[in-house]
């Protein structure tokens, strides 16, 4: 099997050959998308709620979240892994972003990191680029902007609203990031920005006409409690499978 690398991803662009990538926040599911050839997976900050049980993705810290980027980059030996970069790990100033991206990188052995925001942290990408830390962006719907969004809503419905999202994945490419993440937008405006950018969008509800997709672990394979999104597409019902093993488990082990 090849290493997936950065320009693999931008060559399936070139291609217009549309790529599956995947989150993973363990090591035995790193090496499952390892072995299932998937190029890209992110340690996505939404180990927040799928690991640690918070509500959003505001609570989980860097300490946290590099215990799952280590595990991760363990099990994935070709796969390209983004380590997602948690609420007020970047925010803050450029020091603090470059101190954090460079911790996943040197500590968790991550390949890139991914950040939230457009216009408003191009300088943030670009002082990481320029310093050799490999940027994927994310625009759109901004899970750690959870209460300013008041929720998870689908945004860019109202023409200013697109302009928004269209300017912040231009500032995305602009500040040298390899590719950005369009969340929960109109498949017509995301449709646009694949077609205006030159870097790679990977979308989650946004849509087929993204350059990739990308969904989150537990909900492609029916792995909790918690009703999937609408845009997820389960492949399985787990949390039933193994509910069903532990309870044959419970009864064979009182039976004996």
């Amino acid at each position: 099997m090849i290493k997936y690398t950065i320009q693999h991803i931008k060559d399936f662009k070139k291609a217009s050959e549309p790529f599956a990538t995947l989150t993973a926040y363990d090591f035995t599911s790193a090496q499952i998308l390892d072995e299932a050839k998937i190029p890209l997976i992110l340690v996505g900050d939404s180990a927040s709620m799928v690991m640690y049980g918070y509500d959003t993705t505001v609570p989980v810290s860097m300490d946290e979240m590099m215990l799952v980027v280590r595990a991760v980059t363990r099990g994935a030996k070709h796969s390209l892994v983004v380590a997602d970069m948690p609420f007020l790990s970047y925010q803050p100033s450029i020091e603090e972003t470059m101190k954090n991206a460079g911790l996943f990188l040197k500590k968790g052995n991550a390949s890139a990191v991914k950040l939230e925001g457009g216009v408003h942290v191009e300088t943030h990408i670009s002082s990481l680029v320029n310093s050799g830390i490999p940027v994927l962006g994310h625009v759109g719907l901004t899970p750690q902007s959870y209460h300013q969004l008041s929720g998870y809503k689908i945004q860019g419905k109202t023409p200013r609203e697109a302009q928004k999202i269209i300017d912040d994945a231009m500032a995305v490419q602009n500040s040298g990031a390899f590719g950005v993440v369009l969340e929960c937008i109109p498949s017509l405006l995301a449709q646009e920005i694949t077609n205006m950018l030159t870097i790679p969008t990977i979308g989650i509800g946004s849509g087929k006409s993204c350059d990739g997709q990308i969904q989150v672990f537990h909900d492609i394979l029916g792995f909790s409690a918690a009703k999937a999104p609408k845009h997820a597409k389960q492949y399985g019902n787990m949390y039933t499978n193994v509910l069903e093993i532990v309870k044959n488990y419970k009864s064979d082990i009182e039976k004996t």
